[in-house]
């Protein structure tokens, strides 16, 4: 099954772009499902057609969802809303302020990805296209199960253990309610389904899709966010550069932005230099329908095929060296000030920039020792030394 997730800076077409895309599989006889991350829904906008909060048929092999975030977060958060509210009702707030408290920010947007693992793992579909909020609500997204698993492996069992030995101690002292069993396993339920997505969305048949237009700011962003999509381990497969205007014809005004955009394609060229880079032209009007959406997909396309595999290496890779081995993170624009690197345990702590990656060693290098590390040709390279080799040289 493949799977694309689109994403990019507010307004450069992400909708249009997935929505296109995912009609262009469907036309090819693929059972395909268009579905957004994003909390402004604009799905149903783009087809012109309504969507209901179940996957909606809009033409032939092609259906839309956007996700009943109520109903999900009723599902997936309500033993653990049940619990907070009563601790907020303990301390005197009213029922409708403690509802609103409960919600957690972001919330819609985990609930699209915990859906989109329902269908990924439902065996329906052919192919999943992900319309995703814009990109820094995504990165942010994307980390999340990385960032719970650090504290469900650490804190979580000691804490659960502790509350089971002094919960009735613990409730007539402190006047509020501890949390049941039910809340834990709610917590559990809710990471191991955040876990699962991210070992489907890093699978070699998904990948992200960057969209952006022509301009400084934009491709800015663009930049960064493949770099924080390779370090979390997403492969990004291409960018679309949309709404560029046409060189010939027009006037002094029109050729004046031509210029301006053809220096920032220039960029853009070299900067996803490893990428295809697909352009669409501004349309005269916006791409609504899915007859209109196709022939945008198809501009931009051209011969090339949308839902190719991206072939390579993914964004981490293990070498084998005479003394140990050699681990590349892909960290692409990233400077050698931006990288910070740390060792705890079993586990590389990674910095760049504002984004922290924990990243569990695999078996195989775990006894092994980091010797060093370096920043070179848009990947993060580190040295490991076998410390069982060490031991067999001292032996001898």
């Amino acid at each position: 099954m493949r799977i694309i997730l689109f994403t990019g800076k507010g307004g450069v077409g992400k909708t249009t772009s997935a929505a296109g895309t995912a009609t262009l599989a469907a036309r090819r006889g693929e059972r395909t499902l268009v579905l957004s991350t994003d909390a402004a829904h604009s799905l149903g906008d783009a087809f012109n057609h309504p969507i209901g909060p179940e996957p909606t048929l809009v033409a032939e092999n092609l259906w839309v969802h956007q996700v009943d975030a109520q109903r999900r977060f009723e599902r997936s958060w309500g033993d653990i809303q049940g619990y907070l509210m009563s601790v907020l009702d303990a301390a005197g707030v009213d029922p409708i302020t403690a509802e609103e408290l409960t919600v957690i920010p972001g919330a819609e947007e985990v609930l699209a990805l915990l859906e989109l693992r329902n269908h990924a793992l439902s065996g329906e579909w052919d192919v999943i296209v992900v319309d995703c909020a814009p990109t820094a609500e995504t990165l942010r997204l994307l980390a999340l199960p990385e960032a719970l698993n650090w504290y469900m492996s650490r804190m979580f069992g000691v804490q659960r253990k502790v509350m089971r030995a002094l919960r009735p101690v613990l409730t007539r002292a402190a006047g509020v309610p501890m949390p049941e069993d039910s809340v834990f396993d709610a917590v559990e339920r809710l990471h191991g389904e955040l876990e699962e997505i991210q070992q489907i969305l890093t699978d070699k048949d998904a990948s992200v899709r960057l969209v952006l237009t022509p301009e400084a700011v934009v491709v800015a962003e663009a930049r960064r966010s493949l770099t924080t999509l390779s370090l979390y381990g997403y492969r990004v497969d291409g960018v679309i550069a949309n709404r560029v205007f046409p060189a010939e014809g027009g006037d002094a005004w029109r050729e004046a932005w031509v210029s301006a955009q053809e220096h920032v394609l220039a960029e853009v060229r070299q900067s996803f230099v490893d990428l295809p880079i697909w352009m669409s032209s501004y349309q005269p009007g916006e791409p609504m329908g899915a007859e209109a959406l196709a022939a945008f997909a198809e501009a931009a396309y051209g011969d090339s095929d949308p839902l190719a595999i991206p072939t390579g290496e993914g964004p981490m890779t293990i070498t084998r060296t005479a003394t140990g081995a050699v681990l590349r993170i892909a960290l692409p624009f990233a400077a050698k000030e931006d990288v910070d690197l740390a060792r705890h345990g079993d586990e590389l702590v990674v910095t760049v920039g504002s984004y922290r990656r924990l990243l569990a060693l695999p078996a195989a290098l775990t006894r092994h020792t980091v010797t060093g590390a370096r920043v070179e040709a848009g990947s993060l390279q580190v040295k490991f030394r076998s410390d069982l080799d060490e031991t067999n040289q001292e032996q001898v």
